[in-house]
């Protein structure tokens, strides 16, 4: 077995499935002494630790929030007896940023990058209808060839320390589920399906992949009645009478993928799938064809306590609240979410740009702020002796992202980098390379973008030409021009609309960040910036120039939520941008989107 696990985990009559979270055992290792002295065995001296969870925020002593290097997890786990004959994997949503994996002992996987899944193949080492040891070996240091790009570097207490180049905490530890699974020598190894509608019914064309040569047959399930069947490892589903997936009105259907040997069942899968199409033409999204205006937010995998950690009560909190305000829409900022949040998208019909973690490309440690001023470091990102390192995470960690989510109704759209500093020479090569390689791999050819930082214009950008629509961060009246300058930041802000509407040939634009800080303590008449009037006002200005420009498709506000970032002077414990605080509590601004967002037409402008 290879390492990426590409279908999510189900129980099935060939396959079985057993959670591994809970309380495991817990180190440091800063000196990194752990696999010499035999810690993939035992952890001498070790804590407990919830998985999924970041380690972080447990701690009530700064060194060990703030900790840098080896860390290591350790838990056992039963194999039962009747499990012999399959091939057994330990699966891992995720482990930021870094891991080495070993079973009793012996090293069987090792993984970067800490936003998407991969197997530990175990079924030569287990031990059957015993305990088996399984010790995780974790590291979160950053540098620059890696997803998301940071340094590392040491104190003069010989401390080491992460510096990102990103405006969100560096929260690590097993963020998402880790599942023991059992499944057939022979089985389904992946599937993609893309749909296409004629009328009343729908014709869904399906890859199936399998790594043996027995016959593969799929059918759909509405309910308990099956409405189409295929034989074969490629084909056409048709669906008379189709229940679209829609926008806040999802439909979806069941897929059960068999392999047969005669009449047995050698293996068995099966996921809910809903039918849509998605494309952008004559400058609009449309949605089975019909135009669909975007709202919603940027969000993060952020919580009390938890940090990065899975934790479904959030999320469906945070679900709750999107439908409350009227939003459709969120982009996974700056990295693939959990499974279990596109899942649910799926269930409760809103759509998501995917985002590889391709965040904090560019030589700043406080990039965010400097790209917004236009003062950044002049180093050519794309032009570094890491770039062609860089270049090859960033497609190992594309591919994973779309071959894992390709099949979601929700998600419509990849994000292909966030803010990169993208006006040097080397930008367009490294560009083309990623664009190009997600259309190949991606069946449904989703539209294709990426977030732009304020200091790429439409004159000097060498990467939105590969974009098929132009999403725009802009901090008109917060990082520029704000407070009583603001008049002047709604000028600023549309001449450069002026210059991108020439830009654009045709394609549409959404605004991916805007925002302002603001403290929910802080009331003040007249308004501050950092108050809840200033945010309110902020956002007038904003959605008066959205308005004003008929190619403006969709709105995604910074931020969902409170959320934690790295100390600084430019944030009060966190990124306070937050349409909702970090407990999902509603600001003044929360009132403000809802009374928008709840009285625009889902095809707002789509007749201008």
């Amino acid at each position: 077995m290879e390492n990426k696990s590409l279908l999510y985990p189900c129980d099935s009559g060939s396959r079985r499935v057993v959670s591994l979270d809970g309380m495991w055992r817990f180190a440091f290792d800063p000196e990194s002494k752990g696999v010499d002295g035999g810690w993939a065995l035992h952890l001498p001296e070790s804590i407990t630790m919830p998985v999924p969870a970041s380690f972080c925020d447990f701690f009530t002593d700064k060194e060990s929030r703030e900790y840098c290097g080896d860390f290591w997890y350790e838990t056992d786990f039963f194999v039962p007896g009747e499990w012999e004959g399959k091939d057994i994997a330990v699966r891992f949503g995720s482990v930021t940023h870094r891991a080495r994996i070993f079973v009793n002992g012996v090293e069987v996987t090792a993984h970067e990058g800490g936003f998407l899944p991969f197997d530990a193949a175990v079924t030569d080492i287990v031990r059957y209808n015993q305990f088996n040891h399984l010790a995780v070996l974790a590291n979160n240091e950053l540098n620059e060839t890696m997803l998301p790009a940071g340094r590392t570097t040491t104190l003069s207490n010989g401390k080491k320390f992460a510096t990102p180049y990103f405006d969100f905490y560096n929260y690590a530890g097993i963020h998402r589920p880790v599942k023991l699974t059992a499944l057939p020598k022979e089985r389904v190894l992946d599937f993609s399906v893309v749909h296409s509608l004629n009328g009343t019914a729908a014709d869904v064309a399906y890859t199936v992949t399998t790594n043996g040569e027995h016959n593969v047959c799929i059918d759909v399930f509405d309910g308990c009645e099956k409405v189409a069947h295929a034989d074969g490892k490629t084909g056409t589903l048709h669906i008379d009478n189709v229940k679209l997936w829609n926008v806040h009105a999802a439909y979806l259907y069941n897929f059960v993928i068999r392999i047969t040997d005669g009449e047995t069942v050698v293996d068995e899968y099966a996921e809910k799938i809903g039918i849509r199409t998605f494309e952008i033409k004559d400058g609009n999204f449309l949605l089975n064809g019909k135009p669909v205006y975007l709202r919603g937010f940027g969000k993060h995998e952020d919580a009390d306590l938890r940090g990065r950690g899975l934790d479904l009560a959030t999320v469906k909190r945070d679900y709750e609240l999107m439908k409350w305000i009227g939003a459709n829409c969120f982009r996974t900022s700056h990295y693939p979410y959990a499974e279990e949040l596109y899942q649910m998208a799926d269930e409760e019909g809103f759509l998501i740009i995917d985002e590889v973690p391709a965040v904090g490309f560019m030589e700043s440690a406080m990039n965010f702020l400097a790209a917004n001023q236009g003062n950044g470091k002049k180093v050519g990102w794309f032009e570094k002796e890491t770039t062609p390192q860089l270049l090859e995470n960033h497609k190992a960690a594309l591919i994973d992202m779309i071959n894992r989510d390709k099949n979601h109704a929700s998600v419509i759209a990849w994000s292909i980098l966030n803010e990169p500093q993208c006006t040097s020479e080397g930008t367009e090569a490294y560009f083309k390379t990623l664009f190009d390689l997600a259309h190949e791999i991606d069946p449904q050819k989703r539209p294709r973008t990426y977030a732009i930082v304020m200091m790429s214009l439409p004159h000097n950008s060498k990467g939105q030409q590969f974009a098929d629509f132009i999403s725009l961060n802009r901090y008109y009246g917060w990082y520029v021009m704000g407070g009583m300058s603001i008049v002047d930041a709604e000028a600023a802000f549309r001449k450069e609309m002026d210059g991108w509407r020439m830009a654009l040939h045709g394609r549409p634009m959404i605004f991916t960040e805007y925002g302002a800080d603001t403290m929910p303590s802080e009331h003040k008449l007249p308004s501050v910036m950092w108050s809840q009037e200033y945010q309110n006002e902020y956002l007038d200005m904003n959605h008066a120039v959205f308005d004003s420009y008929e190619f403006v498709k969709g709105e995604l506000v910074w931020n969902f939520a409170d959320f934690q970032t790295t100390e600084g002077i430019m944030r009060v414990n966190g990124n306070k941008k937050g349409i909702f605080t970090r407990q999902r509590q509603p600001k003044d601004a929360a009132f403000h989107f809802r009374a928008r967002w709840t009285t625009l037409p889902l095809d707002f402008k789509a007749d201008k």
